[in-house]
């Protein structure tokens, strides 16, 4: 049971999880050992709420299919107990990221003041600048 929130939770036979090679130098222990964890979770058929089905859908994300599966890769560590912690917290970390509504941008214009001070430098620095050149008799 992965849980995302209080009231959220996600059963253990929603998530796939796979024990892969992992990736890069291993040694001698590199083609003996599937310490890589490959997890899929399907957001459609999963027993999440709608708010978090529509939400993880519309993410821009690599790790989500246009099947709407989240594919994650975890290959971290050397063991595949501390890479199935990972992923699996790679997961919650995603829903709860996706969970979170970002407050409306206000659009803002500057204030007189603040329009004029920055002129009064800007113009302050070209009469700096000025001062730099050839001096002349």
């Amino acid at each position: 049971m992965l849980i995302i929130s209080l009231n959220v939770s996600i059963p253990d036979d929603e998530i796939e999880l796979s024990a892969i090679r992992s990736q890069g130098a291993g040694g001698q222990n590199v083609n003996k050992v599937s310490s890589a964890i490959h997890l899929r979770f399907d957001i459609n058929a999963s027993s999440l709420p709608e708010f978090y089905k529509q939400r993880l859908l519309g993410l821009k994300d690599r790790r989500i299919s246009k099947e709407g599966v989240i594919v994650i890769k975890a290959q971290q560590y050397r063991t595949q107990e501390k890479n199935r912690a990972d992923a699996l917290e790679r997961l919650q970390v995603l829903i709860k990221a996706a969970a979170v509504v970002e407050k409306a941008r206000r659009a803002t214009k500057p204030t007189k003041g603040s329009k004029k001070r920055r002129l009064d430098g800007k113009a302050q620095r070209g009469k700096t600048k000025a001062l730099r050149g050839r001096v002349t008799d």
